[in-house]
């Protein structure tokens, strides 16, 4: 029998909550696009389109694809037409970054293109792409160094975009990202889950149908992610299941793994909070430019590997999964971050060793 008064008011609270009986978790790749934006070196186009596919073929519905940004910010990001272009009939649902109208014209105007009714450009766009994301932030300082502008000035660039597509392309959902929800490099923890609730409330307001919530630099904790997402659904008004009556907008969470507690953040953030979409990066790409140390995004083959132990559904193959990670570390020269994907892979090279082992040995023994 349990004694609750040993018990933290936290675990109290797991005991007597009731939980939703949804045991299905999205995940949304984002490796094509923040996994890889702030590598140095040269991708090869042909590399990225291969990724994305392998990480369609492992099962992964939502991939984040590309970002329409300005060429020279982000170079990496500069062939996300051809590589949408091409992956587009691969991934169920595609999605790309778009930081103002300028990209929003951009990648619709490429798209309108490869239309194949000029009377339905719309219907084909949103056949394509069927989703744009906007990227704010819970932190001024953070805001003016990464997108030049204050949070209350990139909500109304937001508002622009969001405008364009409701009226032209109402069929695209938008997603809004919030960085920096759990500290930021410039203010430190000085973030507030208030702060984190006010900039989530106003992208709800203009239109976002998800709410991706990051912690950039990777310094959160359980107890600091439940608080967070307490208040951000109470201010949205979000149920059990994370959907809200008026605007049907969901929680999303995106973790770093700087201080090695993302897996513990999602695992609090599903049991306690209910969340059942989570943003990850295969092989842990990615990283905060502006955090030192930082160790990039939490591994998708860590994570999927813990909800399948958690009796939680991806519909994702998690073999497949870490191939796909395989295949673009070759491609980078770099050992995959996933400890999961490590391990398995050591497991493959010793059990193709033994057979190796096996092998020359019944030839020694027929000589």
């Amino acid at each position: 029998m349990i004694n609750k008064t040993l018990l933290t008011s936290s675990a109290r609270n797991i005991i007597s909550r009731t939980f939703s009986t949804n045991n299905h978790v999205q995940i949304v790749e984002v490796s094509p696009r923040d996994g890889l934006q702030n590598v140095t070196q040269t991708i090869n186009t042909n590399a990225k389109i291969e990724l994305i596919q392998r990480l369609a073929s492992a099962g992964i519905n939502k991939i984040e694809c590309g970002a329409f940004v300005s060429p020279k910010a982000v170079p990496q990001m500069s062939d996300s037409s051809i590589v949408v272009k091409e992956v587009m009939g691969s991934v169920r649902e595609l999605s790309v970054l778009v930081p103002n109208v300028r990209g929003l014209e951009r990648a619709m105007d490429i798209l309108a293109d490869d239309a194949d009714d000029s009377n339905n450009i719309s219907d084909d766009i949103s056949s394509c792409v069927t989703e744009i994301a906007v990227f704010g932030s819970a932190s001024e300082q953070f805001s003016h160094n990464n997108i030049n502008c204050s949070i209350s000035e990139s909500i109304h660039r937001f508002r622009e975009v969001t405008d364009v597509v409701k009226e032209h392309y109402p069929k695209v959902k938008i997603r809004g990202y919030v960085s920096c929800v759990l500290g930021c490099p410039y203010e430190g923890l000085n973030i507030t889950p208030d702060a984190v609730a006010r900039v989530a409330e106003q992208l709800v307001a203009i239109g976002c149908h998800e709410i991706s919530l990051g912690d950039t630099i990777g310094v959160g904790t359980p107890r600091r992610t439940v608080d967070m997402l307490r208040c951000v659904k109470s201010a949205i008004g979000a149920d059990a299941n994370n959907n809200t009556t008026a605007t049907a907008a969901s929680l999303a969470v995106h973790f770093h793994d700087t201080y090695g507690q993302a897996l513990a953040n999602i695992y609090a953030a599903v049991t306690e909070e209910d969340i059942r979409i989570i943003d990850a990066s295969v092989a842990g790409l990615g990283g905060c430019p502006y955090a030192p140390g930082a160790s990039g995004n939490v591994a998708t083959e860590d994570v999927v590997y813990m909800l399948h132990d958690m009796g939680m559904e991806t519909g994702i193959d998690l073999e497949q999964l870490v191939m796909a990670g395989a295949f673009i570390s070759d491609v980078l020269g770099q050992e995959s971050r996933s400890r999961t994907a490590q391990a398995i892979m050591a497991k493959k090279q010793q059990s193709s060793s033994s057979l190796s082992s096996l092998g020359k040995g019944r030839c020694n023994s027929s000589r």
